[in-house]
Formats: structure tokens, C-alpha cells, sequence
């Protein structure tokens, strides 16, 4: 319920923040030009992001005769979880990750890499399936698409400013320390926001993953592998479409040091401890 909280109020300080930084930059119009460009750079990606991330890791779909055990635990899973059965995927990759796609529950899909199949045992690959279905759930790509408008529609009040100088609403140029201020330190503030909302949902999908699956010791084990195997095995995909890194169970990549402001995903020490937590009482830990 707390990473709920947290989600909303993220979204609120995201879109505050935008409402803020448009007066100071932008003034009234230059704030609905950047919100309605930001707005038409996501619509495409939020009704089509399914298809197009399947596409770019050359997913193929998998059904119950093609691949009957993943099949299946997805199945019996999304039954659990009492959504509409998703589409089922499998990804030709070593590197062992899972991630869900789709704008909402009725237009879904999971996909696996074959590395996670190989790399976990069963119980362990149907918490991760879990987790994935709580994603689905929890319509976190609709979550994930308002956050990216938002900081979007920021970054782009940034670079107008940058390039033709900040107005208020009767078109006045405004204070150039200011402006100048706000036109580097906004694209950082959104970014650190949408990487906040990210976290924390990342944080849900394994607390309602967990309750999905009714384990949460074989997520906290599945996290565990996935996290000292991909380190060691490159993601191709991943790599050359670096957007699509938040979508992923674990961070696929690894180069280098990030700031955790700025990461997709929290800890997997924290992860595994919380969902250790959740298996001793019952109860996952705010």
C-alpha cells in the first residue's frame, strides 16, 4: 500500500513540478505546447510499446504446445491472479531476464529470455512470472507512460527555453539567472521523479507478485540468481535499445556506476530482504 502512496504522490510532485517550471519558462502557451508534445510523443508509444519492444527483441510467442511448462505456469498464475490470460513469449538471449508489456490486462504479454529458463529451477521462474503479472495488474505501463509525458513535456520546455528564452504569460522574457537555472536543473529533478516512480513500482510487483504466487522466498531466490548471472552475461538487446532497460525484472545493464537517483530498479539486496521479511511475517515491509 506504501509504494501505492508513494506512486501517487510522485506523480504529483511530476506533474506539480511541470505546472511550475512551465510558468517560470514557458508561460501559459509554451506550457500547453510542451504538454500536447509530450502528449503526442507517448500516445503511439502507449497503444503500440507492446508491439514494438516484442519486435525489437525478436520475441516469439509461445503457446501450450510449443513451450508447455512456461506456458502453462503463466497460466495458472494469471488464474491466480485473476486477470485475462497475457501473451506468452520467449526471447533467444543468454542473459538471464523476464519483463510484461501492454497497455492494459486485456492487452498483455510476459515475455522470458531462454537464459532465465535455464537459469532458474521452476518454482524460482514462477515467482518471477508473478511478479511480472503484477506489473500487468497493476497497469504500470500506463503508470510508466504518464511519468515519461510528463518529464517529457518538461524536458521539452527546457530546450525551448534554452533556445528562444523564457516568457511569462504576456510573452515578457523572464529572469535569465532563473531561467537558466531551471532550463539544467527540471530535465534532472523529472528524471530523478520518473526514476523514483519506476523504483517503487518495481518494489509493488514483487510484494504483489509474491502474494500472486504465495512465495515470496522463490522470487527473493530467483532475484538473487538473476542478479550475479546477468552480470556476467551481456544483453544485446538491451544494450542496443537502453529505454526498454526499466521494463526488465533486473536491470540489464551494466555500464558502470549509476547514481541509485537515477536507477530504474532498487536494490536486489533490498528486494531479497523485503520479500525475506514478507516470507518470515506475512506482511511486506514499507
Amino acid at each position: 500500500m506504501w509504494n501505492m502512496t508513494k506512486t501517487f504522490m510522485l506523480m504529483a510532485a511530476i506533474t506539480a513540478l511541470f505546472l511550475v517550471i512551465g510558468q517560470v519558462i514557458g508561460g501559459q502557451n509554451g506550457m500547453i505546447f510542451a504538454l500536447v508534445l509530450a502528449l503526442g510523443m507517448n500516445f503511439f508509444s502507449y497503444w503500440f510499446s507492446d508491439k514494438m519492444v516484442l519486435k525489437m527483441y525478436n520475441a516469439q510467442e509461445v503457446d501450450a504446445t510449443t513451450s508447455p511448462e512456461y506456458y502453462n505456469m503463466v497460466q495458472e498464475l494469471a488464474m491466480r491472479a485473476q486477470i485475462p490470460m497475457p501473451k506468452v513469449y520467449l526471447i533467444n538471449e543468454d542473459a538471464p531476464n523476464a519483463f510484461a508489456t501492454g497497455r492494459n490486462p486485456s492487452h498483455a504479454a510476459v515475455a522470458a529470455t531462454t537464459g532465465i529458463l535455464r537459469a532458474l529451477n521452476a518454482r524460482e521462474l514462477r515467482g518471477v512470472m508473478a511478479h511480472e503479472l503484477a506489473h500487468v495488474k497493476h497497469r504500470d505501463i500506463l503508470t510508466s507512460t504518464i511519468a515519461a509525458t510528463m518529464a517529457g513535456a518538461i524536458s521539452s520546455l527546457a530546450n525551448f527555453a534554452m533556445f528562444f528564452g523564457g516568457r511569462d504569460e504576456e510573452g515578457r522574457p523572464t529572469n535569465m539567472v532563473a531561467s537558466l537555472a531551471v532550463m539544467f536543473l527540471a530535465p534532472m529533478a523529472a528524471a530523478m521523479i520518473q526514476m523514483a516512480i519506476s523504483r517503487a513500482r518495481e518494489f509493488e510487483a514483487d510484494r504483489g507478485g509474491a502474494e500472486i504466487s504465495g512465495d515470496p522466498l522463490s522470487l527473493a531466490s530467483a532475484l538473487d540468481k538473476i542478479h550475479k548471472y546477468s552480470a556476467g552475461i551481456p544483453f544485446g538487446a538491451a544494450e542496443s535499445h537502453p529505454a526498454t532497460a526499466q521494463m526488465m525484472i533486473i536491470n540489464p545493464l551494466f555500464g558502470g556506476s549509476i547514481s541509485k537517483l537515477f536507477s530504474t530498479h532498487p536494490a536486489t539486496e533490498e528486494r531479497i530482504a523485503r520479500l525475506q521479511e514478507m516470507a518470515r511475517t506475512g506482511a511486506y515491509p514499507a
